[in-house]
């Protein structure tokens, strides 16, 4: 009966079923309460399976959550704007989010917040550094890249992560101003960046698209920066100066 029951994919009455059956038993169940139990653990195991799904093919790799964001120690930052970011408005509006920022502050913390609301909300979701796609896009078979711009044509929401920290020659802005192209107006991006928009030409030097792709990135955005010093470096500060304070050990 199990392996009959997998093979219909009814994995949560196969993996349960003698302590179903048992307890219907003993509590003399009706057919119809017993049935309406089954297809709600099989809807909540279903449930379950399409979010680890969902959650491996975004690569959210590990986080911190929202509640551990120090939202005081930025200069400047837009926690309203952000904040409604986290309701997933901007997907559903299929308009663009763009953190710009020094490094340091939890852009990415706060993308991948935002990733993983959007993945819990049933949202198919990549998550990938700009390095990683121009990569995976660099490769030799038109066909093949054919197949991998769809498949950044379609989640509903893209993360780009880190744009701005390595530079690219003129071909890697082509490439992510094909996969900007082919969401615009579709579906929504994320990006981080840790470079002002002006200074994109420095981190695509000698390239021409660079004003269509910025013009196609901002139509439909919400544009956040920002501001202050480095939470990572305050951090390393703070467990220094802990370190230090430490009493040494009795020898």
């Amino acid at each position: 009966m199990p392996t009959q029951l997998r093979q219909l994919n009814l994995r949560a009455t196969a993996e349960q079923l003698d302590d179903l059956l048992a307890r219907a038993t003993r509590q003399r169940l009706s057919p119809r309460v017993l049935l309406e139990e089954l297809a709600q653990r099989e809807l909540a195991d279903h449930a379950q399976r399409n979010l680890q799904r969902l959650l491996a093919q975004a690569r959210l790799g590990r986080f911190r959550p929202m509640a551990d964001f120090d939202w005081h120690w930025p200069k400047k930052i837009d926690r309203r704007l952000l904040e409604r970011a986290l309701t997933l408005e901007f997907i559903t509006t299929q308009r663009n989010l763009i953190l710009l920022g020094a490094n340091g502050l939890g852009k990415t913390m706060i993308a991948k917040n935002i990733a993983f609301a959007a993945v819990q909300a049933g949202h198919r979701v990549l998550f990938r550094t700009a390095s990683e796609i121009l990569t995976d896009l660099s490769c030799d078979s038109p066909q093949l890249r054919r197949r991998k711009f769809s498949s950044y044509a379609r989640p509903a929401l893209l993360v780009i992560d880190e744009v701005g920290y390595l530079s690219y020659d003129a071909a890697a802005a082509d490439l992510l101003y094909e996969v900007v192209n082919r969401r615009y107006e579709r579906c929504s991006l994320l990006i981080t960046s840790n470079r002002a928009f002006k200074t994109w030409n420095e981190v695509f030097p000698n390239a021409t698209c660079i004003a269509t792709l910025l013009d196609r990135l901002t139509h439909h955005a919400d544009i956040t920066t920002i501001e202050g010093q480095s939470y990572r470096v305050r951090e390393s500060e703070l467990a220094a100066a802990a370190r230090r304070n430490q009493p040494y050990a009795e020898q």
